[in-house]
């Protein structure tokens, strides 16, 4: 039997052999560059859906044989999973594609912040004589000695928790969403809030999805319990963290310095204080922001692993039943045949 595997608005420019490769031999790849030019019968032929955005809603009523829609990311939280759960359709994600590039990336903003190696290469930049001032590390600490707090013990948390651990750190974790036991599997320590987590890290590096609990999680009243001069790291979504909050912890010295590879509005809001102060250079934020285009994830072999896992993800179910991943399985009340 062979099975039609549609990749609509695909991101990835040609050629497609990956995605190809990803459902052979029984998968048949049809690659569409947008929704709107995408024939009815192909809608309605369609036996699985890979995507990177939801479908629109006067697209999805011409799925007649969609059995599953896989987004070809970690985070669904632009998906509509309760809508495709209502007809019946289990939306999968790809969650172990980009999980060690982020827990790396985590790490590399950290210790960048923790070195003072922005700062040095802006001021080795001006003036390689004058600034040449080796024991000019104001913000530098000794990782064997500082604590490390992680938000979110899943898959990226628990493989930042393990280089934190490696590098000597006191790694103490909050996820209320993890069994008793999370912890010790990783040799680390647990609280029980967010609050005593702030009040006793040095570094707190965020894990976590992006949802209604987890929207401006790290907020002015989280950020008010941290350590005197923390240090903040966010690889996880933008709203997770408010930044409006996070720029008033910096600007009083609450917050020592901050490493964003994701933020609330991307491409960024230039009108938000902080990234407004972060553009025009104020003093008083220099070398304390380090700012990445959401770009952790993206290695090749991620990359690669990102466009083979949503075709084998789909044909997995399609021919062997096997459903991987399941992120709306809550609003299912039967799958459709």
């Amino acid at each position: 039997m062979t099975y039609t595997i549609l990749w609509p608005a695909v991101r990835w420019e040609a050629p497609h052999d990956i995605e190809q490769s990803s459902i052979a031999p029984d998968g048949e790849m049809h690659i569409y560059e947008d929704f709107d030019s995408i024939p009815d019968d192909m809608w309605a032929a369609a036996d699985a859906v890979v995507t990177v955005q939801d479908v629109p809603v006067e697209h999805r009523a011409k799925l007649d044989n969609c059995r599953i829609v896989v987004k070809t990311a970690v985070g669904f939280d632009n998906l509509d999973i309760a809508g495709w759960g209502e007809l019946g359709i289990p939306v999968c994600n790809v969650p172990d594609y980009g999980t060690q590039e982020v827990a790396d990336h985590a790490l590399a903003l950290m210790l960048s912040l923790v070195r003072c190696i922005p700062m040095h290469h802006r001021r080795l930049d001006e003036d390689p004589i004058k600034h040449w001032t080796p024991a000019h590390n104001p913000y530098a600490r000794r990782l064997s000695t500082s604590v490390c707090g992680i938000v979110g013990l899943g898959r990226i948390g628990s493989a930042f928790a393990l280089r934190a651990k490696a590098l000597g750190m006191d790694v103490v974790c909050f996820d209320p969403n993890k069994p008793n036991g999370s912890d010790l599997a990783l040799g680390i320590r647990r609280v029980r809030s967010i609050e005593e987590l702030f009040a006793q890290s040095d570094v707190v590096s965020v894990h976590v999805p992006l949802s209604e609990e987890t929207t401006n999680l790290i907020n002015a009243d989280v950020l008010a319990h941290a350590k005197q001069d923390l240090i903040l790291i966010n690889s996880a979504r933008g709203p997770v963290v408010d930044v409006d909050a996070l720029h008033d912890a910096m600007k009083s010295g609450r917050v020592r310095a901050a490493g964003l590879d994701v933020l609330p509005e991307e491409p960024p809001d230039l009108e938000r204080p902080l990234l407004r102060a972060w553009v025009n250079g104020d003093d008083w934020l220099q070398d304390r922001l380090l700012i990445t285009p959401h770009s952790a994830f993206s290695t090749p072999e991620s990359v690669h692993d990102m466009r083979y896992k949503g075709g084998e993800v789909a044909m997995r179910y399609l021919k062997e039943g096997v459903l991987e991943n399941c992120v709306n399985s809550q609003f299912i009340a039967e799958r459709r045949t």
